[in-house]
C-alpha cells in the first residue's frame, strides 16, 4: 500500500535532478540576500511541477497520474525541500493554496482564465486566510466584502498577514476569505473572494523581514475601497471559511512532504559529517554520543515518510471516490503533526552533531535550522491539529 511505484520513483529522480542542478548551487545566495528567483517558476511549470493535479484541458497532467496525483505532488515537495525548504514552499502553496481552490471552486470562466498561467509557471497565486488578529482562530476575520449591487462589485475592506506567493512580479491573483454578511444564529457569513494583482484598492506590504524561509515570497496585504466584479466570488457564498478548511487539509499533507525533505537532508548531512569529522584520534560517528541520535534521525526519517505517503495516498483514493473527507482529514493532521514536530527536532540534534559549525551560515543545517520551525505553525499549528485529533476521537478539545 506505501511502496512507490515505478513512476513514482522516476519521477523524483526526475526532481532530483532539478533540485540538485537548477537549485541547489544558488541556494545560499538566495537566502543571504533575500531573493526570490522568479525566473525558476516557470522552469518548475515546464516541468509540470504545477500542473500534478490539473486536468489537461487547463495544462496539467492529471489524467496521465495512473491515480497517485497527489503523491506525486508530494514526491516533488519532498525533492525540493530536500534541498531547500522555501523553494519547497512556493510549489506547495503555488499548488495547494493558489490552484486548487481555482480548480476545486472555480467557475469555467475562472479556470479558464487563472489555470492555465498558474499551470505553466508563467504566473502564481496567493491565498489570504490569516489576518494580523486572525490566525488559529481564523472564524474571527474582520476583513469585510460589501456587495454593491448597483455596480455589481464587491467592496473589500480589511488586512491579511503572512500571505505565500502574493508579491512576486508574476502574482496574478489572491483569493481571500472575507465576512460577506451575518447568519441567522448571529455568526458571519464568511465567503472567498478572488482579487486579481494590480486592482486599485488592493495594496501588498513591503516583505517580511523573517528568521527562515528567506527565499519565499511573504507579505501582508490590505484592502481600502477595494472593488472587483461580482463575479469574483468563487464557490458558494457563506461557503468560503469550509472551503478554505478543506483546502488545508491538503496543504498539511503537502507540509508534511515539505518536512520529510528537511529530516532526510539532516539525517544525510549529520551522517555523513559524524563518518568524516574527526576527534580524538577517530570520527566522531565511533562516539555513541553522536551515533545514536543520528540513528535517531533515520527512525524520523522513516516515520514521517510513512505518514506523509499514508496520507497522500489516502488523498488519492478520496478523489477517486474510495475514502472519506474525514479520513484524509484525520492522516493529513497525525502526518503534519508529527513531521513538523519531528523536522524541528531534526534540526537541532544535526546542528549538535556539526557543533560550532552547524553555527555557520556556510554549512546547509544553519539554513534548514532557521527554516524548520515555521513548519510548526503554517498550515495550522501542531495545537490546532491536536485539536482536530482530538475531535476525530470524539473528545471536547
Amino acid at each position: 500500500m506505501f511502496e512507490l511505484g515505478k513512476d513514482h520513483e522516476e519521477f523524483r529522480a526526475v526532481v532530483r535532478d532539478f533540485a540538485t542542478e537548477a537549485v541547489e548551487p544558488y541556494v545560499a545566495d538566495w537566502d543571504r540576500e533575500h531573493h526570490f528567483p522568479t525566473a525558476l517558476v516557470p522552469v518548475m511549470g515546464e516541468l509540470g511541477l504545477f500542473g500534478l493535479v490539473v486536468p489537461e484541458a487547463y495544462g496539467g497532467s492529471l489524467e496521465h497520474s495512473e491515480g497517485g496525483a497527489f503523491t506525486s505532488l508530494c514526491i516533488a515537495i519532498e525533492e525540493l525541500g530536500r534541498v531547500d525548504q522555501s523553494i519547497g514552499i512556493t510549489l506547495s502553496a503555488g499548488v495547494g493554496l493558489g490552484i486548487n481552490p481555482v480548480l476545486t471552486y472555480g467557475t469555467d470562466e475562472q479556470k479558464e482564465r487563472f489555470l492555465p498561467d498558474l499551470v505553466a509557471g508563467r504566473a502564481l497565486a496567493g491565498f489570504g486566510l490569516t489576518e494580523p488578529d486572525a490566525g488559529s482562530d481564523a472564524g474571527a476575520t474582520r476583513t469585510r466584502a460589501v456587495l454593491d449591487e448597483a455596480a455589481g462589485e464587491w467592496v473589500l475592506d480589511g488586512a491579511k498577514a503572512f500571505i505565500t506567493n502574493s508579491g512576486t512580479e508574476i502574482t496574478s491573483v489572491v483569493t481571500v476569505t472575507a465576512r460577506t454578511g451575518t447568519r441567522e444564529d448571529g455568526r458571519p457569513e464568511i465567503s472567498a473572494v478572488m482579487v486579481p494583482s494590480g486592482t486599485p484598492g488592493f495594496t501588498v506590504e513591503p516583505a517580511y523581514r523573517k528568521m527562515g524561509w528567506n527565499i519565499s515570497d511573504t507579505h501582508g496585504l490590505s484592502f481600502s475601497g477595494c472593488r472587483v466584479p461580482a463575479d469574483h466570488l468563487l464557490g458558494e457564498r457563506g461557503r468560503g471559511f469550509h472551503q478554505f478548511l478543506k483546502t488545508l487539509d491538503d496543504g498539511r499533507i503537502a507540509i508534511s512532504a515539505l518536512a520529510v525533505g528537511l529530516i532526510t537532508r539532516m539525517r544525510e548531512e549529520a551522517a555523513g559529517y559524524a563518518r568524516t569529522r574527526t576527534a580524538f584520534g577517530r570520527p566522531i560517528g565511533a562516539n555513541q554520543g553522536v551515533a545514536f541520535p543520528v540513528a535517531d534521525l533515520a527512525v524520523m526519517e522513516d516515520a514521517a515518510r510513512l505518514l506523509t505517503y499514508r496520507a497522500a495516498w489516502l488523498k488519492d483514493e478520496h478523489e477517486a471516490g474510495r475514502r472519506s473527507a474525514e479520513e484524509v482529514s484525520q492522516a493529513a493532521a497525525k502526518a503534519k503533526l508529527y513531521t513538523s514536530e519531528a523536522a524541528v527536532t531534526a534540526t537541532r540534534i544535526a546542528t549538535q552533531v556539526f557543533g560550532g559549525n552547524g553555527f555557520m551560515e556556510e554549512y546547509p543545517v544553519a539554513r534548514f535550522y532557521r527554516d524548520a520551525k515555521i513548519l510548526e505553525i503554517g498550515e495550522g499549528t501542531s495545537e490546532v491539529q491536536r485539536m482536530v485529533l482530538a475531535k476525530g476521537l470524539g473528545l471536547s478539545a
